[in-house]
């Protein structure tokens, strides 16, 4: 009984490691593509870098659903159907005739991928006894942070070689194999009960999140005082304010706001975002600094991630244990002020910023956000009483996201917009390298507000009250 107890518990761990893997990667495998998609699509970086932004934001809105598809579906039923969506979604996309299309496809995909980290994180607490759980969760830190990191790397080599449309089919076959196997040998392991969702709430934070993105984009092409800018901020403005006012009257929110009641935190969030953000606004900037500035190619824009990517994938156990050791506030102040520093370095790229100096920064950067990322996740965590958990968890994974998708839209603006002021200004004799600086900047002073924050976050066991 022993050996297919086992058996089992290996086959769904291997099965939703495969499947949350490639629904990760997806989050930046457009990253180093956007410049050859820009040129066959005939569209500018505001529009393109939708491509990495609406996969982040449909992801950030499908956390919180998740948790009540959690509830009302079987852990079988729910892992078939997310990897079918996602599936389905990466042939749409690879077979796209144009930008709409595209983009359509990469929605599909994040419905289906959004869903895919809520559930593994709660299916491996369940199968895993209390003593076991740390090396299990140091997995799923280990796809969260290397996933994402080798996308850049993996887009560069195909679109350096092949179109960008062979990404796509090389996601597709995984993602069917992870289906045909889960059909026969994925067992459920989650409780189903009939709970009701709350339709308004999903609709307000689609408007919500999706008007602010939107209304950032648009500002990247119109301007900031275009009718449609103004009117998608609005919207986007006034959808959150309904959003988060309907979830504190809700017995079942689809997000509890009232994890914020505890004074910790909102520091670890706040400081999570602005570390998650200015993640993956360099690894938007720098491709696009690389390939449309200096003619470097896809696959070398992407080599000069990789070193970064390997130095927190080898990182993460290790800071795991340091944070036991030394807990998260003097990790959080090394991580930021290493952090700051290198996105002051970025911000000084020019003619004859070298790959070997874009690769060290970028390697530095990402040894400094190891540091930082899931240390002050975990002491956040801690601080919470143990009925609110899952909910601070969806709550941290929702906010980083949104960080992600809505940040880099607004950095993408500000390169843009800087850039067009620049050209006019004849002391300026480089406006789009002048304008990556500028988005550099706006990262580097969010960084140190976050080093700020760091000192600010105090050291404390578990709350035990109320659990």
């Amino acid at each position: 009984m022993e050996t297919t107890q086992s058996y089992k518990q290996s086959t769904i761990v291997a099965l939703l490691l495969a499947g949350t893997f490639i629904a990760i990667l997806n989050q930046t495998l457009m990253i180093t593509a956007i410049p050859p998609i820009m040129k066959e699509m005939n569209i500018t970086a505001n529009s393109a870098q939708w491509l990495t932004t609406v996969f982040m934001l449909v992801n950030g809105i499908m956390i919180p659903v998740s948790a009540f598809l959690l509830e009302r579906f079987t852990t079988r039923q729910l892992f078939i159907s997310a990897m079918s969506v996602f599936a389905v979604g990466t042939l749409v996309a690879g077979l796209a005739p144009n930008f709409e299309t595209l983009l359509l496809g990469r929605v599909i995909q994040s419905s289906g991928a959004g869903v895919m980290l809520p559930l593994m994180q709660t299916v491996f607490l369940m199968i895993f006894p209390v003593n076991k759980r740390g090396s299990a969760m140091g997995l799923v830190g280990l796809v969260i942070s290397f996933a994402p990191a080798i996308g850049p790397a993996l887009s560069g080599w195909v679109t350096s070689h092949y179109s960008w449309r062979v990404l796509f089919f090389i996601i597709l076959p995984i993602a069917i194999l992870d289906i045909i196997v889960a059909f026969f040998a994925l067992k459920n392991v989650t409780e189903t009960s009939k709970t009701k969702v709350d339709v308004t709430s999903i609709i307000l934070s689609s408007f919500g999140f999706g008007g602010l993105l939107y209304g950032f984009t648009c500002a990247g092409n119109l301007g900031w005082t275009a009718p449609s800018t103004l009117l998608w901020l609005a919207i986007g403005v006034v959808a959150l304010v309904l959003f988060i006012t309907r979830q504190l009257r809700l017995a079942h929110p689809m997000l509890e706001f009232r994890v914020f009641a505890n004074s910790i935190f909102p520091l670890t969030i706040i400081i999570g975002m602005i570390t998650f953000l200015g993640l993956i606004g360099a690894e938007t900037i720098i491709p696009l600094f690389m390939q449309n500035m200096r003619d470097f190619t896809a696959f070398e824009a992407g080599l000069a991630l990789l070193p970064g990517a390997l130095i927190t994938g080898l990182l993460s156990p290790i800071t795991g244990r340091l944070f036991d050791k030394f807990g998260a506030r003097w990790l959080a102040i090394i991580g930021l002020t290493i952090i700051t520093g290198s996105s002051f370095a970025f911000a000084t790229l020019s003619p004859s910023t070298s790959f070997t100096f874009l690769t060290v920064m970028y390697g530095v950067r990402m040894f400094g956000l190891a540091m930082v990322m899931m240390p002050v996740a975990t002491a956040g965590l801690n601080r919470l009483p143990k009925r609110l958990i899952p909910h601070g968890a969806a709550m941290d994974n929702t906010m980083k996201m949104i960080a992600a998708s809505v940040g880099t839209a607004i950095l993408v603006t500000v390169m843009t917009t800087t850039a067009e002021t620049a050209a006019v200004r004849p002391e300026i004799s480089h406006p789009d390298m002048y304008g990556a600086n500028m988005a550099f900047i706006v990262v580097s002073v969010l960084s140190l507000i976050g080093l700020v924050i760091s000192f600010f976050i105090k050291e404390k066991q578990p709350e035990t009250e109320g659990s």
